[in-house]
């Protein structure tokens, strides 16, 4: 069973550029394997950040610990922008307007 999930993440850097215009939120068609990558990546950036939390660690403390964390939260990011977007009710209309036979 597929989900779908609309976000406020962040573009990726590699996708901006100074003269990118900012999109509304799209949909994202989440496979079931995706879903539980995600599920799983974002319970080990929880439990890492709930640890450094409860150590009371500074940020310059534990430079591995954090590294761990950034290296997680980019791999969550790759899973999830790899999944395709889902078209917008207009772009899905103005192809089936395309599509039909009927017109000229």
């Amino acid at each position: 069973m597929a989900a779908f999930t609309t976000t406020h993440l962040p573009i990726p850097a590699s996708t901006t550029s100074c003269t990118a215009v900012r999109r509304l939120p799209r949909r994202r068609h989440i496979t079931e394997q995706a879903g539980r990558a995600l599920e799983i990546l974002g319970h080990a950036i929880e439990y890492l950040t709930d640890e450094f939390v409860e150590q009371g660690c500074s940020l310059s403390a534990d430079k591995g610990q954090l590294d761990a964390v950034q290296l997680l939260m980019a791999l969550n990011r790759q899973v999830y922008f790899e999944c395709p977007e889902v078209p917008s009710l207009g772009e899905r209309l103005r192809a089936f307007l395309r599509l039909d036979p009927a017109r000229p």
